[in-house]
């Protein structure tokens, strides 16, 4: 059976996250690189990981979908939109490639896609993430896109026997149409 493809890039699409991806999902949980850059703590079983991904399927106030690759269909990772605040017009997004897949352009086409989908269908007006401080490479691929640093909370996490800050940044509705904008003139 062929995989849908919600949302369709040059090099990834993302689709809905299954009940069949969560032997995936549940591995790439305990990937040591994945866990370090995510700030992963804690311990989940496949039960935990079936039920988690059975309740964000009826859950209203996120989108969680599978990153995978045009090209082959693998799964590379996955990408959320959460705690939708339609009032306020607010939301946090979050992303996890696994180990290999980061230097190759597929984040930053995840995100551009799911920034599109946030603002251009489910109408926000800031999306913001948190990143820890010791990834350099997610912080210029969040800057690339348009992100901006807002802030940061010292040291707001505890890995590996040390603390680390986790860095606030957010990107605005007419901040990421001034860069749609721009990429649509430089690709054409």
């Amino acid at each position: 059976m062929e995989n849908v493809r919600f949302l369709e890039g040059k090099k990834v699409y993302l689709r809905p996250i299954e009940a069949a991806d969560t032997n995936w999902y549940f591995s790439t949980l305990y990937d040591k690189e994945t866990r370090r850059l995510t700030g992963t703590q804690r311990h989940h079983t496949r039960e935990q990981i079936a039920s988690y991904i059975e309740a964000k399927s009826q859950d209203s106030s996120s989108v969680l979908l599978l990153i995978a690759t045009c090209s082959d269909d693998a799964p590379i990772g996955d990408i959320a939109i959460q705690d939708i605040d339609t009032m306020n017009r607010n939301a946090n997004i979050r992303i996890a490639l696994t180990d290999g897949s980061q230097n190759k352009g597929y984040g930053t086409e995840a995100l551009q896609l799911m920034l599109e989908y946030g603002f251009g269908v489910l109408n926000l007006h800031r999306i913001e993430l948190n990143v820890f401080s010791y990834n350099h490479r997610a912080v210029r691929v969040y800057e690339k896109v348009g992100f901006k640093q807002e802030g940061v909370q010292r040291e707001a996490l505890f890995y590996n026997h040390e603390y680390h800050d986790s860095i606030l940044m957010s990107i605005l509705e007419d901040e990421y149409k001034v860069i749609k904008q721009k990429l649509a003139t430089k690709d054409s």
